[in-house]
């Protein structure tokens, strides 16, 4: 028997490796798993991301069980028979709502609004969570056409005056509670007009401000969205869309009630705007610019602590020139007393 002593490989010859075919493709992956076990999981920010990645991924990121199921987990008070009807006339439904009432409103509008484009009817959709859990939610239409509304001071009430609602918010009798707030209270005010279809989110999203009150013990959250409505110089060069949420009531140490969610529309001289005024500036709101979603809480008190600079050094100008005008008349006043005092020397 005789045996080769041929190498099974010359050195001189190439070793191959065959390595398994790798899918590189997302078009690979069939759609229904794309949709059951990723883009279902993703929350809205997420999914618009996605959906800039691909055709594939923007085609199914557009599938509007997903943004209904994403607008109604954010704001529940949005899955009510009215407000699904008006979603339904929107250009794409719920993926619609979601990216103009998701982002803070940072922008006036091009043009100047005009009278007969305000909204004859507004309905707000308006949701509360504590430590991310729902503690409120109500929708209320307010009609807007009449000349009571646009003569009187503009206010929306989510309560009536004797309505209350439970929270597990505790009551500490202390600046505690604020501080708890501050950081553990969130709130959404859709703003939809039902006519032109537009919808603007009027809240910080965080509180700009959390303050108890001296005398009740009410602790009062502040949440807001600053808007530059008017000319340079004029008291509604930016005006403030305030939201109050006033908690009090239950014993020190057990939970607190809301007692009242409202909205006013504030210039820089502290006046409340009237229903005619306060459409004006929602306007603004509705067809301003839309941005900084990712740093909502951010950018939202740093406006606001913007606007309370502008009307401290407003205020400080008008009371300069107040006393100013003072001081005027009182000389004018004694160069008066002074030449009546000479008229009747001379006499």
């Amino acid at each position: 028997m005789s045996f080769s002593t041929q190498p099974p490989c010359s050195s001189n010859t190439a070793t191959t490796t065959v390595e398994p075919s790798i899918a590189t493709s997302i078009s690979t992956i069939h759609p229904d798993i794309l949709q059951a076990h990723i883009l279902n999981r993703l929350d809205g920010l997420s999914l618009v991301s996605t959906a800039c990645t691909s055709t594939e991924l923007n085609s199914l990121a557009s599938q509007q069980d997903l943004w209904t199921n994403i607008c109604h987990s954010i704001w529940p008070s949005t899955n009510t028979p009215r407000i699904r009807e008006i979603i339904s006339r929107l250009p794409s439904g719920w993926r619609s709502l979601f990216s103009e009432s998701f982002p803070l409103t940072t922008g006036p509008r091009v043009n100047p609004p005009r009278d007969h484009d305000h909204p004859s009817e507004l309905i707000s959709a308006v949701d509360i969570h504590y430590k991310n859990k729902l503690i409120f939610s109500k929708v209320v239409e307010t009609e807007t056409s009449s000349s009571w509304f646009l003569c009187s001071p503009f206010r929306i009430d989510m309560l009536d005056p004797k309505d209350t609602c439970p929270t597990p918010i505790p009551n500490s009798g202390s600046e505690e509670t604020c501080r708890d707030l501050a950081g553990d209270l969130s709130l959404s005010w859709i703003l939809l007009d039902p006519t032109r279809l537009r919808s603007v989110n009027l809240s910080s999203h965080k509180p700009v401000s959390v303050q108890r009150h001296w005398l009740s013990g009410e602790v009062h959250a502040r949440f807001a969205t600053v808007l530059a409505a008017g000319e340079r110089g004029s008291a509604s060069e930016s005006v403030q869309c305030g939201i109050v949420v006033t908690c009090g009531g239950g014993a020190q140490g057990g939970e607190m009630q809301v007692r009242g969610v409202s909205l006013q529309v504030e210039d820089m001289d502290g006046v409340f705007l009237n229903g005619k005024g306060s459409l004006g500036v929602l306007n603004t709101g509705f067809e301003g610019k839309k941005g900084m979603s990712g740093r909502r809480e951010m950018e939202g008190r740093k406006r606001y602590g913007m606007f309370l600079e502008m009307k401290r050094e407003r205020r400080e100008r008008r009371l300069k020139k107040e006393g100013a005008l003072d001081m005027l008349c009182v000389s004018f006043g004694v160069m008066v007393l002074v030449s009546l005092g000479l008229f009747h020397l001379l006499r």
